[in-house]
Order: C-alpha cells, then structure tokens, then sequence
C-alpha cells in the first residue's frame, strides 16, 4: 500500500471518532467516554481497525459509543476501499497499522493479528 493512502487512512480514524458520533447527542461525550474506557484499559484497538472490548462491559453508554465509533470507521473504510482499489478490510487494517505506532498512548491496549491483547 502506498504511504499516501496510509496516511489518509489513519487521518480518516480520527475524524470518523466524530462523524460516527453524530448520530448521538454529543459527539465529543462518545469520544469521552471511549477515549477513558481505553485509559481504563477497557477498550482497545483491534487489528481490524475497529475497537474492542479488552473486558467485558455492562455499560451501556459505552457500547453504544463504541458502536457508533466502529460504524463510523466502516463507512471510512469502504470510501478509501473505493478509492484507492482495495478492500474496506485492508483499509481498516492499514489503519489499524497507523494508529498503533502513532496514535495508541502508553498504557492503553491494541489486539494483534493473532488474538491477544496488548498493553502499550
């Protein structure tokens, strides 16, 4: 893949964080809430360029955030599947890619290809 479309990719993540939230309320309280799950270690990134429950949760709110977030990266994804002529499932896992070098901040979790979770 080429740099370009990795780098467009990984500055899509962050915004789609705000666009998949626009169906709620408050976009930046379903970033909140996600963005402390993750310092909690309860959310994480998954190789697949979507989050992740590190642990269970019960917390309604939360899984909604979180649903919303993912939905929001999948249409990212199918648009920068459709143009650059791949799948949405290598965008999202360039994504992924990206976010894990650049934007995963110590203590906080990221689940490789193989399965495991993995504190940064």
């Amino acid at each position: 893949m080429t740099r370009k479309f990795l780098t467009t990719i990984a500055a899509g993540v962050a915004g789609a964080l705000l666009v998949a939230g626009a169906a709620s309320a408050d976009p930046a309280q379903s970033k909140a809430l996600v963005d402390a799950a993750k310092a909690r270690g309860e959310v994480g990134e998954q190789s697949d360029g979507y989050l992740g429950f590190v642990k269970a949760s019960a917390d309604a709110e939360l899984k909604a955030a979180v649903a919303e977030i993912n939905a929001g990266r999948g249409a990212l994804y199918r648009q920068a599947a459709a143009r650059n002529g791949v799948t949405p499932e290598a965008a999202g896992a360039a994504a992924y890619k990206t976010v894990v070098e650049a934007k995963i901040q110590p203590g906080e979790y990221y689940r490789t290809v193989e399965g495991a979770w993995v504190k940064k």
